[in-house]
């Protein structure tokens, strides 16, 4: 068996519109796809129609996931799991960064780390923890 790939999937109650949009401004993020629960049952509560069952977002060459929950009550979930991005444009990197910190939390501010790259770690509005990497100098 070969695994391929990894993919985030985030499960935000209620707010997965609203983290579309911010990683579409902060990330450059560009939606894929986009299913609401009325989309595929439209026996479904009224409520749970315009909330979104899967979407899928394309982040340079990676993909994230997200849904808002199928049970309004459930309780968010949590881990201790961070989403590592890799720049090879340190001004993109600090850009996305403070994007994501604007309504957030920093962690770690960028730094020159001891591996040779910028790194920092935020925590944006939904919870999700976010480890930046980057080259210090424009890849050309």
């Amino acid at each position: 068996m070969t695994i391929k790939a990894a993919t985030p999937y985030f499960i935000l109650n209620g707010r997965a519109e609203q983290a579309i949009a911010l990683y579409q401004r902060a990330l450059g993020a560009k939606l894929e796809t986009l299913q609401r629960f009325g989309d595929v049952n439209q026996s479904c509560p009224a409520a749970m129609k315009s909330r979104v069952m899967h979407a899928m977002l394309r982040v340079g060459d990676a993909l994230l996931m997200m849904s808002d929950s199928p049970n309004e009550e459930a309780p968010p979930q949590s881990g201790s799991v961070s989403v590592a991005l890799q720049f090879d444009d340190p001004d993109q990197a600090r850009r996305c960064f403070d994007a994501l910190a604007t309504n957030g939390k920093v962690i770690e501010p960028l730094f020159d780390a001891p591996w040779g790259e910028l790194f920092g770690v935020v925590c944006d509005e939904f919870g999700i923890s976010w480890m930046f990497n980057s080259a210090k100098v424009k890849s050309s």
